[in-house]
């Protein structure tokens, strides 16, 4: 079970989550503890699982995916079944980037990465439309992201540790 969390492991956290790539020098001056305890603290917020990874967050549009498409999608059955195979489906296709099991009309709700309408048409040719079990999908195209997160900054007055 996970240690609950201190306000110097808040800040630990929210220093990385800001930056992902500071050495534990750096870190350490920012939360104001010596290196060595610093070291030691983030080792145990990596092993509790406060830290599950550390990634480079890369320029969609650099690499040709600029648009993102939202999709809502039900499925024709609610079987164990067909429930793991979408998963696996879904989990194969490097532009779904996020995919979440949902309550109320749609069973599922999709993030995907494409190159404009063309890049989209062919996603949902060569991928979606491939994938057995799928009933319906509904589609939107983002016009614009007016804020990304990746984690939840691990304020103070926030419950959960």
């Amino acid at each position: 079970m996970a240690k609950p969390i201190d306000a110097i492991d808040r800040k630990i956290l929210k220093a990385l989550l800001g930056d992902g790539r500071l050495t534990n020098q750096q870190l350490s001056e920012a939360v104001n503890l010596s290196p060595a305890p610093c070291w030691q603290r983030v080792k145990r917020l990596e092993r509790d699982g406060y830290i599950q990874g550390y990634m480079a967050l890369l320029d969609q549009e650099l690499l040709g995916a600029s648009e993102i498409v939202l999709l809502e999608v039900t499925l024709d059955r609610h079987d164990d079944d067909a429930v793991e195979n979408f998963g696996r489906a879904m989990a194969a296709m490097p532009e779904v980037l996020e995919v979440y099991l949902t309550t109320g009309e749609y069973d599922y709700f999709l993030k995907v990465a494409v190159n404009g309408t063309a890049g989209y048409e062919e996603f949902l040719r060569k991928r979606l439309f491939k994938v057995r079990g799928i009933r319906h999908s509904r589609t939107s195209f983002t016009l614009r992201c007016l804020k990304k997160a990746y984690s939840v900054p691990p304020d103070a007055e926030r419950s959960g540790g």
